[in-house]
């Protein structure tokens, strides 16, 4: 069975030997292992994805012995397997404003064709919270009255609602190094509002239109700690409009049509499997087999 395992913490020596050694000495076999030393955060970071063998140990005894072994360290460990669990992924769905992506991706869930449970959505702004109750999903808004969340109770609810994957569906905040590494290796959904790698950044309409683009679109990608680094992208389209048309035309295209339609073939492409992220990269899985 694929299990990813992370860990994050302060920085020191020897942290990911115990780890290494435990699970080869088990007999897993090691896919991926990436580790990261952030020296202006002073954050260490680790990702192992293993194959491992669910006859020799089940995973709740592999997930008791790594957070033994994160006790010991000081480590944040997470021990993460998609076929864990005899059910569809649970996903949390994280907003600011705009509430189309969300609720296109909770009506898609209701229609089967993204094969997924909605665990929870959440906020760093109010807006989305009539969408919660409308489609009867927990809402939890973690920003103060600036809108800067609250990443420590973000982790927490994603934690108790046991969440396999994270939808940032037009959430407009960075999330920092230490949540991108605890769920890293493609756990995090990002949907980005213009075309990467050209136009990156929070204004990309813009951007693009003020070098007389017309040609516009979304970006639906993995997330890593480069903010919008372009490697990872899981699925791109784009919409063409005539010359002439307003910025404010653009934006309402892309905002209430385009970028929502994105998002869902997105998700659906990474909830059905055809893409998982290996070192960094996507690789369609279809090609593999």
């Amino acid at each position: 069975m694929q299990v990813t395992i992370t860990a994050v913490g302060p920085d020191n020596r020897g942290l990911a030997d115990p780890i290494v050694h435990y699970v080869t000495g088990v007999g897993a076999n090691i896919h991926e292992i990436q580790m990261y030393d952030h020296d202006s955060e002073h954050l260490f970071a680790m990702l192992l994805r293993i194959d491992w063998p669910t006859d020799v140990e089940p995973i709740a005894v592999l997930r008791e012995r790594i957070m033994q072994i994160g006790t010991q360290k000081g480590l944040t460990l997470r021990v993460w397997a998609r076929d864990e669990h005899d059910r569809p992924p649970r996903v949390a769905i994280c907003t600011t404003y705009r509430s189309e992506p969300a609720e296109a991706v909770l009506n898609a869930i209701q229609e089967g064709v993204i094969k997924a449970e909605p665990a929870v959505i959440i906020g760093n702004r109010d807006r989305c919270q009539s969408l919660a109750e409308k489609h009867q999903v927990d809402f939890h808004n973690i920003g103060d009255e600036r809108g800067n969340p609250d990443n420590t109770r973000m982790v927490e609810l994603f934690d108790s609602y046991e969440v396999d994957y994270v939808l940032l569906a037009r959430y407009m905040r960075v999330l920092p190094p230490s949540i991108c590494w605890s769920f890293a290796g493609g756990r995090i959904i990002n949907l980005h509002h213009g075309l990467l790698p050209s136009y990156p950044g929070f204004q990309p309409y813009e951007d693009a239109f003020s070098h007389h683009m017309l040609t516009f679109g979304a970006t639906i990608h993995f997330i890593i700690p480069e903010l919008d680094a372009g490697n990872q992208i899981i699925h791109q389209n784009a919409f063409t409009v005539s010359p002439g048309t307003s910025l404010k035309e653009i934006k309402r295209i892309g905002e209430t049509e385009h970028e929502p339609e994105c998002l869902v073939e997105g998700v659906r492409r990474v909830v059905d499997r055809e893409v998982e992220l290996h070192f960094h990269r996507v690789v369609g899985m279809e090609d593999r087999k």
